[in-house]
């Protein structure tokens, strides 16, 4: 069982590391957006710092979720994010393909979140 969570908690932390290197150099082609996703898009290069704080966020937490002894910092660091992607695939993107993958790094994240539960104990005391 633990070569299973590290394999998903490697694959989880590099998605995350690779989405998060891609907001800064753009290499991965992306489809063309909604009219709707457009205006969303648009607002969010309103706010310029919002998005590489975002792939910052997601290169450390990727970096994070990676390592066992990191990792229960990771999934804390990771969840908003991942609440975030859940949301959009969920509310405006709705493809099949993107529902699924987002609902399995979904149910990582909280597979790791509820598998650390005792190292927040203090946090939440």
């Amino acid at each position: 069982m633990k070569i299973v969570k590290f394999i998903f908690a490697l694959l989880f932390g590099l998605m995350f590391i690779n989405a998060g290197l891609n907001k800064f150099f753009n290499y991965m082609p992306m489809e063309k957006p909604t009219p709707e996703q457009m205006k969303l898009f648009a607002a969010f290069t309103e706010i310029h710092w919002l998005m590489p704080l975002v792939g910052i966020v997601e290169v450390v937490g990727g970096l994070l979720f990676i390592f066992p002894k990191t990792r229960a910092l990771g999934a804390i660091v990771i969840l908003p994010v991942m609440v975030g992607i859940v949301v959009h695939i969920f509310s405006m993107d709705k493809s099949p393909i993107g529902m699924l993958i987002a609902g399995v790094l979904f149910l990582i994240n909280l597979w790791m979140l509820i598998d650390n539960k005792e190292k927040y104990s203090a946090l939440v005391h």
